[in-house]
């Protein structure tokens, strides 16, 4: 597999540190509201990376954070009157609401900056005894300057970053680029003890604790938006390097941005939308197409026509589905002649799945190919004479396969007992029919039409679907 690796700015051979074994960290969010569609995309793209990892036979520790103490959750907190404590973990909870909707597997570990106080003292202590840090009236700053490789993830000369950054000014700084990693406590805020006073982590050494003691002290992989390759992840591989004298991740990927109908999202244009608000409407399996569906590394425009687009192209992936299972009523077992060279057919439809995937998770190419099998299938058990049971099973196998990988057809799990009830009603629909009760009949079609349900009579029984599929 090949990664395009931020740090080099070229696609790389993924080799991991230890072999069989991928070691990533994602940023998560800092939760103090509502994750919006912004915050969706690296949930989804890098569930998918660790996904494919799997698939392709790696043991994967997955970490992924939350930023639990920070000065947005202190400032809610006090706009409702309680503590930091309950809106991290009320926010928490709603995150856990929304990952669960978009499928987005639970991480290996979910650290917590607030549990880790001891692995962040450590390293700030560290840092402060090479040198590389220095305490000021209770608060603690990195020396930026000291590290003589800081900009390159973000490639770009110290001079050019202090330029463009939005620097938080302070007198007591010895330079204007050096950034907090403990902050003195204020009145009202949470606080631990440390040795500089009380006080609290700044945000970078928070992801950069958490690493090292879940981790290791050089992870394999470390991942999230492009917004965060300044200052947040160059300032993490500054502090975490000067400490360990490590390199502190091999590979950056960071996905692109989302605009919405072809603008910056910003709470000030009035086109925020909350993951929460989209899915109300459109449902969450659209919203992780919708995030796969362009290669993670591209900008996605987001909207109501392409939201509808995604769901229009999960109905057909649906269909497929369902043209499946209605075919293994009538198959009969016993593979037929030909049906070798069709498995193989079907088969290259794998190859180019992987192909696809192993281009840095090109995720866009990979759901052609998961596409490309759907029409297959649809050839191979519409068309015509019906085939195998054996032959329809490898088909539903390898696409359940495909679809599982990219995370996708899971919304409509949960309608299965509705389908099992359809099916029970459409079969004594049959029955009253042979029966000549053709007033049992006609009730149970009426009864379904009014549920949305639609009855075609084929030669192989009856199929159905819902009226708006």
């Amino acid at each position: 597999m090949k990664i395009f690796n931020t740090l080099t700015r070229q696609k790389e051979e993924f080799k991991p540190i230890r072999e069989g074994e991928a070691r990533i960290y994602a940023c998560g969010p800092t939760v103090y509201n509502l994750i919006h569609i912004g915050n969706a995309r690296p949930l989804c793209v890098f569930d998918t990376l660790r996904r494919y990892l799997e698939y392709r036979g790696y043991k994967v520790l997955f970490a992924q954070n939350f930023t639990d103490v920070d000065d947005k959750i202190i400032r809610r907190a006090n706009e409702e009157g309680i503590s930091a404590e309950a809106v991290a973990k009320k926010f928490i909870e709603e995150y856990q609401k929304d990952a669960e909707g978009l499928n987005v597997r639970e991480a290996t570990f979910h650290p917590k900056a607030t549990e880790s106080i001891g692995a962040i003292l450590d390293l700030v202590q560290t840092l402060v005894d090479k040198g590389f840090a220095y305490p000021v009236n209770g608060d603690v700053y990195f020396r930026s300057r000291r590290f003589a490789e800081y900009g390159k993830l973000s490639h770009m000369p110290l001079e050019d970053l202090e330029a463009g950054a939005r620097i938080d000014v302070s007198e007591q700084k010895e330079d204007p680029m050096d950034f907090a990693l403990w902050k003195a406590a204020k009145p009202g805020e949470p606080s631990w003890t440390s040795p500089w006073g009380e006080g609290r982590p700044g945000w970078h050494i928070e992801c950069s604790a958490m690493v090292r003691s879940i981790l290791g002290d050089t992870i394999d992989i470390h991942c999230g938006g492009q917004d965060l390759i300044f200052p947040h992840h160059e300032n993490e591989i500054a502090q975490s390097e000067c400490a360990t004298g490590h390199p502190f991740a091999h590979y950056w990927m960071h996905n692109g941005y989302i605009n919405v109908d072809n603008r910056k999202m910003s709470k000030s244009l009035g086109n925020f939308f909350t993951t929460r608000d989209v899915a109300a409407q459109y449902g969450y399996e659209p919203i992780r197409f919708m995030m796969l569906q362009a290669q993670y590394r591209s900008p996605i425009n987001y909207s109501a026509e392409i939201l509808d687009q995604c769901k229009a192209a999960l109905d057909r992936l649906y269909n497929c589905r369902d043209n499946m299972a209605f075919a293994l009523k009538s198959a009969e077992s016993g593979e037929k002649p030909g049906e070798d060279r069709l498995r193989r057919e079907l088969a290259k439809r794998r190859d180019q799945f992987i192909q696809a995937m192993d281009d840095d998770l090109n995720t866009a190419d990979g759901i052609a190919a998961l596409f490309e099998l759907a029409k297959d299938i649809n050839l191979l058990v519409m068309g015509g004479a019906l085939p195998s049971r054996e032959l329809i099973v490898f088909a539903q196998s390898l696409f359940d396969e495909l679809a599982g990988v990219l995370g996708l057809l899971y919304a409509r799990e949960a309608e299965q007992d509705l389908d099992a009830e359809i099916e029970a009603l459409i079969e004594k629909r049959q029955q009253a029919r042979k029966d000549r009760d053709f007033k049992t009949a006609d009730e149970i079609r009426d009864n379904l039409k009014a549920r949305g349900i639609v009855l075609e009579d084929t030669p192989q029984g009856v199929k159905w679907k819902k009226a708006d599929a």
